[in-house]
């Protein structure tokens, strides 16, 4: 499978039996998705940095991609995918509602996309996302977990692999996302800060023992 970076939240799987693509964006964010396909889009929440459908162009294998937007458990052509209600904030969905965490199923692979998770996992939730090989996790802070946050999640799930998202970039729209905290803030309290490289191609058979951190490029 490789795993490619769109920018902000968004990613592109593809594998040998399809192609997903995980909270399309619009120009809200100050800058435009790129021309992708998908046969399964999923929506971590209805927020318009994460629902852009309309950038989706659909594969030879269906006419229109297969849309996941609410928890639960699908099988769409041998892609499967499993959804977990959590919060966009710290108080129940208060003040920016409900956050969907899927984990997408791909070629023996579990990558789990935690949205704009905006709180500590419990340990149930830890229990119902169960075991994944990648984490994509936001690391930017106040619309999301902060950094602190992000490391003791990424601890918590024990992935493979972990590739950081929804963090501040030069072309992110200043007026709606000032205080979006840039990438370095996560990669120091990380500890590492590895070259970002244009994708990540992996196999089950070739998974690292302990986390290893990747920075992609969009």
């Amino acid at each position: 499978m490789d795993i490619v970076y769109l920018g902000h939240s968004s990613f592109q799987l593809k594998g040998k039996k399809g192609t997903v693509v995980i909270d399309p964006y619009n120009a809200f964010v100050g800058f435009s998705m790129p021309a992708v396909t998908a046969d399964v889009v999923t929506i971590s929440h209805q927020h318009p940095d994460h629902n852009e459908l309309s950038a989706v162009k659909p594969t030879t294998r269906r006419d229109k991609p297969f849309v996941i937007s609410q928890p639960g458990e699908y099988e769409v052509s041998g892609i499967s995918v499993f959804g977990v209600e959590t919060w966009h904030d710290a108080v129940q969905g208060a003040q920016r509602g409900p956050n969907t965490i899927y984990t997408i199923m791909l070629d023996e692979l579990r990558v789990c996309h935690l949205g704009d998770l905006g709180h500590e996992l419990s340990p149930e939730m830890v229990e119902a996302i169960g075991s994944v090989d990648v984490v994509l996790c936001p690391v930017g802070g106040h619309f999301t977990i902060s950094a602190v946050l992000a490391v003791k999640t990424i601890l918590q799930l024990e992935p493979a692999y972990v590739i950081p998202m929804h963090f501040k970039t030069d072309r992110h729209d200043e007026n709606v996302f000032a205080d979006l905290q840039p990438l370095s803030v996560f990669l120091h309290e990380y500890g590492m800060s590895p070259p970002a490289i244009p994708k990540l191609n992996l196999e089950k058979t070739t998974l690292p023992e302990e986390t290893e951190l990747i920075v992609l490029s969009a």
